[in-house]
């Protein structure tokens, strides 16, 4: 039955009679039907959150703008949330400095590596640390602003109208799809590692009717970065050393089987380092302590909570990790091959839920470079067994130095290409 015409509102009585007289109905919801109501009510408290979280924002913005506002308006600007892109900017920074152009870096760590570069013509600022940076670039004013954080205009980070150009940087090899949902949408261009990502973004584009963004392959700036720094290591990888490491969150490598996988590495003749991901300090930090309390006497189990993971990769004769893109800097970096153990992540809430071809390029290429660990089906007991065959499978290396080269396209010349673009587009937006 459909009702037209105005919509009446009762008064508070009417609803509370019927709340009291209200029958029960002897009906029920079948599962389907439970599973699609839980959904909607999950998504409309999501976004009545999001709602009141952008309200709040922009009442600040109102309230606090006159002395926020820079009157300056800058014609590159990098913003890094972390010491940890050091490697993604740096090779872009140097390039800026060597062809004597001013741009403007801002850190959200006191500590960042950028501090102690001489530099003339880049600026290092820190300006805070999650919402009061990105409050303070809420009201940035700049012709290019470059950064490598996903969902620029969906969750806190929130686009400026005084900035005419933002660009995204991806600061892990081999597909922005796996992002979390939305990561790109907002951004105006997208500096890929490889051609094969570009076709990708235009079928998102075309699906959530988004406009066309300005995609240009340059490579991947941190992967050059780490590529110059393997011949001043000098670090030849120990016997039997096995690297832990994962991501981070519920569906983590450390949360479904972390007790189980150290305690039969603990009893093996490795020498394991456990890596966590720097996002596990903080939501899985419980979990993290517990676990170093748990193995602080095991003799073979240490630690590394380094900002730079160069030196702990390259000590490392095969990696363990679940679904984080360290395997493939740690494959391409170093032919070495890799064990990822099957956690059920859920796929559907990556920013690639969209594509018709499922699952994302990453998760099928891993099948052919590393060996997938079913805990259910292979049984944790033998996961030792399983990292001694890995070890002494040679064919792997091939296949690694071939998907190397189709996923990491234009090496040693990122930063180059990536300084090439971005002039470029300022010249047009400053034209314009």
């Amino acid at each position: 039955m459909v009702f037209r015409g105005t919509v009446k509102i009762y008064p508070v009585w009417v609803l509370i009679t019927l709340l009291v007289f209200i029958q029960p109905a002897y009906a029920y919801i079948d599962p389907g039907t439970g599973s699609m109501l839980f959904s909607v009510i999950l998504c409309s408290v999501t976004t009545v959150f999001f709602l009141f979280n952008s309200l709040i924002l922009k009442i600040k913005c109102k309230l606090f703008s006159k002395n926020t506002l820079s009157e300056t308006t800058h014609k590159f600007v990098i913003y890094s949330e972390g010491k940890q892109y050091y490697c993604v900017f740096k090779p872009i920074a140097d390039e800026f400095e060597a062809r004597q152009i001013p741009v403007v870096l801002y850190t959200s760590s006191q500590d960042d590596p950028f501090f102690k570069e001489n530099y003339k013509y880049v600026k290092v600022e820190f300006i805070g640390k999650g919402n009061t940076a990105y409050f303070k670039l809420a009201f940035l004013r700049a012709d290019v602003c470059l950064l490598t954080t996903p969902q620029l205009d969906v969750l806190q980070l929130k686009r400026s109208r005084n900035v005419k150009h933002y660009s995204h940087i991806l600061h892990s090899i081999g597909f922005s799809m796996d992002y979390k949902l939305f990561a790109l949408d907002y951004y105006d261009s997208v500096l890929c590692d490889a051609e094969f990502q570009i076709p990708l973004i235009r079928e998102i584009e075309q699906k959530r009717s988004l406009p066309a963004k300005e995609l240009e392959v340059v490579g991947s700036t941190y992967m050059d970065y780490y590529a110059k720094k393997l011949p001043e290591l000098k670090i030849q990888p120990s016997e039997y050393t096995v690297l832990v490491a994962p991501s981070w969150g519920p569906f983590s490598l450390l949360n479904r089987y972390g007790r189980e996988i150290l305690d039969k590495l603990s009893a093996t003749d490795y020498n394991v380092i456990v890596r966590p991901h720097p996002q596990s300090l903080i939501v899985d930090k419980e979990l993290v302590d517990n676990l170093m309390n748990k193995y602080r006497d095991c003799k073979n189990i240490s630690w590394d909570f380094s900002s730079e993971n160069i030196k702990t990769l390259a000590k490392a004769d095969v990696m363990v990790s679940d679904f984080s893109c360290v395997m493939l800097d740690y494959a391409f970096l170093f032919n070495r091959p890799f064990v990822y153990v099957d956690t059920d992540i859920n796929l559907e809430a990556l920013d690639s839920v969209d594509l018709d071809k499922q699952p994302p390029w990453r998760y099928g290429i891993m099948e052919q470079l590393g060996r997938k660990f079913v805990p259910d089906r292979d049984k944790m007991e033998n996961i030792t067994e399983f990292i001694n065959e890995v070890i002494r499978d040679e064919n792997l290396k091939q296949k690694i130095k071939l998907a190397g080269d189709y996923a990491w396209e234009k090496r040693d010349f990122a930063a180059k290409n990536a300084v090439d673009f971005l002039v470029k587009i300022q010249q047009e937006v400053s034209e314009k």
